[in-house]
């Protein structure tokens, strides 16, 4: 990492030529003109306000379902985990969690609080921001049913309180206000027994360590499962486990992954899901679109 530079008006830190592989769960991506890691909300407020209006702006929670290409990122990225990282409860068993929360300490958060519905984010390995970004799920369970109320962020630091109802939502998909980011979330659950969610939680996680390959770089699940259907069928059912570019691998635990072997490229990872676009769309006649976000420029 290179070394920080704070800034006087500014109370985070300010990285230049910072190299995505350090910020992505999949290891790899080329470096960023500058990332800036916020003190707290009003920080990143600050930080905002003073950029031009028309500076790139890219947040990164936890890096998962992102896939940076080696050329790395042009203009502004934001860390945004450790300053929205709040998680309060609320009246009527509501919790309110900041975007940079890794979803699986919401999960943990309400199981202690007594709260059932969201135990399927333990599954996800990315941060509230990102779930509520793309409607992530697992397990059978979705985020936006859980919202009722968010915060968000424009690119002028303006904060503005949003109703679940201001978005259209479908699977993997979200749609709403432009030029915002969300910054916190209320989620309505239900009253129900510690004990059970928390042995719910456990059994969840058991099962995503035996199905997926959790111990290798990866971002998650690389393409939506088409209607009807599983990714992870459609490739399997094309021989595609273990098929390998370079270091960038098909999963031989779950074919909807493609995990890094250790010195992988992002160009081998995206040459890759290419290919496996390619092969399941000649034998199976089906196009699997990707839920991972491909950023950035070729190296």
């Amino acid at each position: 990492m290179m070394a920080a530079e704070s800034m006087s008006e500014l109370r985070g830190e300010l990285f230049f030529n910072e190299p995505m592989s350090a910020h992505t769960s999949w290891r790899v991506g080329g470096p960023a003109d500058r990332c800036y890691k916020p003190a707290d909300l009003q920080d990143l407020q600050a930080f905002l306000a003073s950029l031009p209006i028309d500076e790139p702006v890219l947040w990164v929670g936890l890096g998962s379902n992102l896939l940076v290409r080696d050329g790395g990122i042009r203009g502004i990225v934001i860390l945004p985990f450790s300053g929205l990282d709040t998680l309060q409860l609320l009246d009527e068993n509501q919790l309110r969690a900041g975007a940079g929360v890794a979803c699986a300490k919401v999960a943990r958060f309400a199981a202690r609080a007594g709260l059932t519905g969201a135990e399927f984010l333990a599954g996800i390995p990315g941060t509230m921001g990102g779930a509520l970004a793309m409607n992530a799920g697992a397990f059978g369970g979705e985020t936006w049913p859980l919202v009722c109320k968010l915060q968000t962020l424009d690119h002028r630091g303006e904060l503005h309180r949003r109703a679940a109802t201001d978005y259209q939502v479908s699977y993997r998909t979200v749609n709403g206000p432009r030029d915002e980011w969300f910054v916190s979330v209320d989620l309505q659950l239900k009253a129900g027994d510690v004990a059970a969610a928390q042995e719910r939680i456990k059994v969840l996680l058991e099962r995503r360590n035996a199905t997926q390959p959790t111990r290798q770089p990866s971002c998650g699940s690389v393409f939506r499962n088409p209607a009807n259907d599983f990714s992870a069928r459609l490739i399997e059912s094309c021989g595609l486990k273990g098929e390998r570019i370079g270091n960038a691998q098909v999963s031989e635990l779950h074919a909807n992954f493609i995990v890094n072997l250790g010195q992988a490229k992002a160009a081998d990872i995206e040459a890759l899901i290419h290919y496996v676009q390619q092969q399941v769309q000649a034998q199976r006649g089906v196009y699997l679109e990707t839920e991972v976000r491909i950023v950035g420029e070729f190296e």
